[in-house]
């Protein structure tokens, strides 16, 4: 399983608030949540996100609350893959369970740039600057880990066995 797209870049402390505000928690539309993602750290990432790009952060991505709304927004909006150097834990666990795949690698945090083009191999945990060349060795996910991520969540994993 792969990730390919282009970049945003964001730094550290990204927290759930920053990643949907609280003000339009009252849907769990993942469609809905979608246009408002990111808006109040980047006001035109809605506008010039598309599907398989990829969310690059520094340290402590998704701190904050434990909502679930975070990383269902992102993966609506169409971001492919997360890296980053830290996630918070909730994030971390919220992420694999509604089936956004996520990357620790902080080396690779270091040295991408915004608008770089990346690739992730989910299953070496091989990340690709094809922009510039360069390889990383993020941390893979376990196989159990994956097969939720290709059911698109927990829910859909426990239900197809």
């Amino acid at each position: 399983m792969k990730a390919n797209g282009t970049v945003f870049r964001f730094g550290d402390n990204v927290d759930t608030d920053v990643i949907i505000p609280a003000r339009y928690l009252n849907s769990s539309d993942p469609a809905e949540l979608a246009t408002h993602c990111m808006e109040d750290i980047d006001k035109d990432f809605v506008k010039n996100v598309k599907k398989g790009d990829i969310i690059v952060a520094s340290k402590n991505f998704g701190c904050g609350s434990s909502r679930e709304h975070a990383p269902i927004a992102i993966k609506a909006a169409g971001v492919s893959c997360v890296i980053a150097e830290t996630f918070a834990r909730i994030f971390y666990r919220n992420a694999i369970n509604i089936g956004l795949p996520i990357v620790e690698c902080p080396e690779a945090t270091k040295a991408i740039k915004a608008g770089d083009e990346v690739e992730v191999d989910f299953d070496s945990g091989i990340i690709t600057n094809k922009t510039t060349g360069e390889t990383f060795k993020g941390q893979p996910f376990p196989e159990f880990m994956q097969k939720i991520i290709k059911a698109e969540g927990l829910i859909n994993y426990i239900n197809n066995k």
